[in-house]
């Protein structure tokens, strides 16, 4: 492990940014699409000065996106935190193939869309005995940004996860001609404003459009809004 996993951080605070520390490199994740449009790859777009600390809009109305300038102060932002604290696992519903399981916590959803191509990753779970299907399986799973759905290999019983840097993307959708959440990516801790650690994951994406009923974490919303950073 490096130092940097160590120190990067995410604090949030009541009502207001997303504090991150430690030297995390932020940088735009665009989702790209095939020619039906579906998600099938991530680019990586402009990338940000490098700070040791810098503050994150969670209200949505900075105007100096991605950063905040103060905005939840004058709209009385807020933004109580409502997803629960229990183990992502607990949360989970599994599906089991006979090579691999697939584990959906359906409310950490942030629309990413990832799981639709080739038949939809609920349905390839059953086939992942054939190479073609668990390759695309395990592919499509673990594009999903948010971390709602993890493969896990039956041999071994432990999840097949990207290997993620630490970082930080802000996720753009031009499918869906929106803004997407931040994720959060290579197992940054997240302290709640009240203090407490959520469980640290792979990967999560965080509300930065101020309106998700699963805060801190993303529902999607962002996109039946069509959020603009």
């Amino acid at each position: 492990m490096s130092g940097a996993k160590h120190e990067a951080k995410v604090t949030i605070t009541k009502n207001g940014p997303y504090l991150v520390s430690g030297s995390v490199p932020l940088a735009k994740q665009v989702i790209g699409a095939n020619a039906k449009g579906e998600s099938e790859t991530w680019e990586e777009g402009e990338k940000y000065a490098a700070q040791e600390k810098y503050a994150l809009c969670r209200c949505g109305h900075s105007k100096s996106k991605p950063f905040c300038d103060g905005a939840h102060a004058k709209i009385n932002f807020d933004g109580t935190e409502t997803a629960p604290r229990t183990p992502y696992k607990m949360q989970a519903e599994v599906l089991d193939g006979p090579s691999m399981q697939l584990t959906d916590a359906e409310s950490l959803c942030a629309f990413g869309r990832f799981c639709d191509p080739n038949g939809q990753v609920w349905n390839q779970v059953e086939n992942t005995d054939d190479p073609d299907v668990r390759a695309n399986f395990i592919r499509q799973v673990g594009n999903c940004p948010a971390g709602r759905l993890v493969a896990w290999d039956k041999k071994t019983g432990e999840p097949v996860e990207p290997k993620l840097p630490i970082s930080i993307g802000l996720i753009e959708d031009p499918v869906q001609k929106c803004s997407g959440p931040i994720w959060l990516r290579g197992g940054i801790p997240v302290v709640s404003a009240d203090g407490s650690e959520y469980e640290v994951r792979n990967r999560v994406t965080l509300c930065r459009c101020g309106e998700s009923q699963n805060k801190p974490y993303c529902d999607g919303t962002h996109a039946s809004i069509k959020f603009h950073d």
